[in-house]
């Protein structure tokens, strides 16, 4: 083999970083594998890249092939490329990671996955291969996120509580960071994302709160602008 040609023998993989919202916690979706490398193990819903496949269409076939996830956002966010990260050779991945509501989607291991489940953020093991390092990369992402364009559109009902949507930003940010309720009030409300409703909450045993929902054309702008959201 030539020095040239010993370029060309490495592989390229994927991995999905799955962050799901279920209304009060940050979860992330991983698989548990019932193939070797690492068979038991859980992990992230990962793959190799097909020789004559780009890496978008890779990272989505590999989630549906895995979990059954289908027509999920995913965003790029690194490639990591440590020599020894993959005990059977050479093996580069980039990572994408989503936020989804988890109960918009069915989750449906298949392939190489014996089961796919959603795991709480603080109760996440020792996964496989360098898939802990990826995971908090990906979450340093999704932290950076939160502060810098709006998050909830997708993942709250169409009319929820400023504690509902405060509770969102919280599980993201994770703790310690509990988040003052009147300077989040303050400060969300003095940004006009938010439309009040002239509705309060029904069947609760506790005061009903009033109920707003997002003002789309400035959630838009926002998602295309961005913003600085310090609490």
């Amino acid at each position: 083999m030539s020095e040239v040609e010993s370029f060309f023998k490495s592989a390229f993989s994927v991995d999905n970083v799955i962050f799901g919202f279920d209304g009060g916690e940050l979860k992330i979706l991983l698989i548990q594998r019932g193939a070797a490398p690492f068979k038991g193990k859980w992990a992230l819903p990962g793959d190799l890249v097909y020789p004559n496949e780009d890496l978008d269409t890779a990272a989505e076939r590999v989630l549906e092939q895995l979990t059954g996830l289908r027509n999920v956002y995913l965003e790029q966010v690194k490639t990591f490329g440590a020599v020894d990260r993959h005990p059977l050779g050479r093996v580069i991945t980039i990572a994408y990671y989503s936020l989804i509501k988890i109960s918009d989607y069915t989750v449906t291991p298949a392939s190489f996955a014996q089961s796919a489940k959603w795991h709480s953020i603080s109760e996440v093991g020792d996964l496989a291969f360098d898939h802990n390092e990826i995971l908090e990369s990906c979450l340093k992402r999704l932290k950076r996120k939160v502060r810098m364009t709006p998050v909830g559109f997708e993942l709250l009902p169409p009319k929820f509580t400023l504690t509902a949507l405060q509770h969102l930003y919280e599980s993201v940010l994770g703790p310690p960071k509990g988040l003052d309720k009147r300077n989040f009030r303050k400060k969300i409300l003095s940004m006009n994302l938010l439309l009040e409703l002239n509705e309060v909450q029904e069947g609760v045993a506790h005061r009903p709160a009033k109920l707003y929902q997002f003002d789309k054309e400035k959630y838009e702008q926002f998602l295309s602008e961005g913003f600085s959201f310090d609490i």
